[in-house]
């Protein structure tokens, strides 16, 4: 995911097989909710309100709880099952055609029937907006979409894709009412019409309110009768006072380090009242090397960073241990997962290689660097942790590197423009699959910008591994990936976040919403 503000995480389950029709549970929603209203604060911006162009945490987070999807997450898994659908599968024989079948007597928000042409109309127009800050890369598979009846849905894809069920259970799969929604344009208005556990009541750049949609048909509950958000739109220090003096029950996504530090410390020590949820997480963040910059096109150089970075100093003294050291591409807790950064250039600083790396080379003086960074995106600790980074290469007596920060914008540009050598890029995932950290940065048209490609990576293993049905037989292929990525350098993964919530104590059911899926689940969310 295209991160607006910063970039989680469990085993995934093998077993999307080819011809397997995944049937739904017998439950169903559709009550006006149990319990007592939540207000939450989050430090995120929603970006957008129409699933046809928001692909940032915030949006999503409305999206997931707004609108429907075929698929969905269940809570603690990483294999998506039947949602606004019935049931869905692949057609026997390979992992091209996806047919779905949708539930009885499914209703928007609105009142307006639910059936397979708002699914079409949902991805068709999706396609035809192609907003730069939409989810269309997720949907790029799709050859075309039939309806042969108001239930059934056809996916003719035009790749074999077996991480497709998973793709359309995130927000990229939101289905919306087709009398409400442009076919050619984005919906402006603050407003959404779904069919999802929530309505939007009201939305603005401060606040979103949420009643539950007593028309869902679903496989979710209502443990509350509606969620107030408070948007802090990046102000952190705002988001732990609303916190502490009882203006919001919760805060999630946008704590600094030092208020999650505080606060664990006084919640150990004190009844407070105050409760923080650890969760799952597979967030992460990289350096990215340009491999045709002066500077870092040099792979010696590159290695010498890899062998002088000290990721445990940084997740310690920056990000107060709410960060974990990561060693590959593939965060802990997604299938396939290896080290192989740290096979390759250790755990600890190591000057003597560094200073190899860089005479093997041809690098004899010291490298002048600089490391660019953008706190309006991945937040003001961005700028500490460069400048720790800085610091360490510099001890080292090889390096006079400097840190420059900037404004988004400029930030994007000079990416685009290849004007930086060293820059930062985080990612949250769309779905807990070992392709959704490889093929975004490393396939065709990837999300880093930084002229790396290897055709191992774009012609065999992605191809392979997204046609495989069975996604435990990947293991190997991507193996080899983490490895390949490992040598040639062209990001150097830093870590792994946790994921958190804060809560009052009469706040329950917060560790179903923080799972690898990344979907906050408002309707597991209880207040006594």
């Amino acid at each position: 995911m295209r991160i607006r503000n910063q970039w989680l995480s469990a085993p995934l389950a093998a077993g999307l097989a080819a011809g397997l029709l995944t049937g739904c549970g017998s439950g169903e929603g559709g009550s006006g909710g149990t319990g007592k209203p939540i207000v939450m604060g989050m430090s995120d911006e929603i970006q957008s309100t129409d699933p046809a162009a928001g692909y940032d945490p915030g949006s999503w987070l409305l999206f997931n709880n707004v609108f429907q999807s075929l698929m969905s997450f269940p809570k603690g898994s990483a294999t998506p099952e039947p949602e606004a659908a019935k049931e869905c599968g692949f057609d026997k024989g390979g992992s091209t055609v996806y047919r779905c079948t949708l539930r009885d007597g499914l209703k928007f928000s609105n009142g307006d029937s639910l059936t397979s042409e708002d699914v079409k109309y949902s991805f068709d127009r999706v396609a035809k907006i192609n907003d730069d800050a939409g989810p269309m890369p997720l949907l790029t598979t799709i050859d075309k979409i039939e309806t042969p009846d108001k239930k059934t849905v056809v996916f003719r894809l035009n790749t074999p894709d077996a991480t497709f069920p998973s793709k359309i259970a995130s927000g990229a799969g939101s289905i919306v009412d087709h009398r409400e929604y442009a076919f050619n344009k984005l919906r402006k208005d603050g407003k959404a019409v779904g069919s999802g556990v929530y309505n939007l009541d009201s939305y603005s750049k401060s606040e979103a309110v949420f009643s539950v949609n007593s028309k869902y048909k679903g496989t979710a509950e209502a443990k509350n009768t509606g969620m107030t958000m408070k948007l802090f739109n990046g102000d952190q220090k705002a988001l732990g006072a609303a916190l502490k003096n009882g203006e919001i029950d919760l805060a999630y996504r946008g704590l600094t380090a030092k208020d999650m530090e505080s606060l664990q410390q006084a919640s150990a020590t004190s009844d407070d009242g105050i409760q923080i949820i650890e969760g799952t997480s597979a967030e992460v963040q990289h350096l990215v090397f340009n491999v045709k910059d002066p500077v870092v096109g040099n792979i010696g150089v590159r290695k010498a960073m890899a062998f002088l970075i000290d990721r445990s100093a940084l997740v310690t003294d920056v990000y107060r241990s709410t960060a974990e050291p990561l060693y590959s591409i593939v965060p802990a807790g997604i299938a396939a997962h290896n080290t192989a950064f740290f096979d390759t250039y250790g755990g600890t600083p190591q000057p003597a290689r560094a200073k190899q790396a860089l005479h093997a080379a041809g690098v004899d003086k010291k490298v002048k660097l600089t490391l660019w960074s953008t706190p309006s995106r991945y937040g003001p600790a961005t700028d500490d942790e460069f400048k720790a980074i800085a610091k360490q290469l510099n001890a080292s007596g090889l390096f006079d590197a400097t840190v420059k920060s900037v404004p988004i914008e400029e930030y994007d540009k000079g990416i685009a423009a290849g004007k930086y050598g060293v820059y930062v890029k985080g990612w949250v995932p769309d779905y807990p699959d070992p392709d959704n950290f490889t093929s975004p940065f490393f396939g065709k048209g990837n999300v880093l910008a930084n002229n790396y490609a290897n055709s191992t990576i774009t012609d065999d293993i992605i191809p392979s591994t997204s046609a495989a049905a069975d996604r435990g037989t990947t293991t190997s292929e991507f193996g080899k990936l983490q490895n390949v990525v490992a040598a040639d350098l062209p990001i150097l993964p830093l870590w792994q976040g946790k994921q958190y919530a804060v809560a009052h104590q009469n706040i329950t059911g917060l560790e179903w919403t923080l799972d690898a899926s990344t979907v906050f689940r408002f309707w597991e969310i209880a207040k006594s």
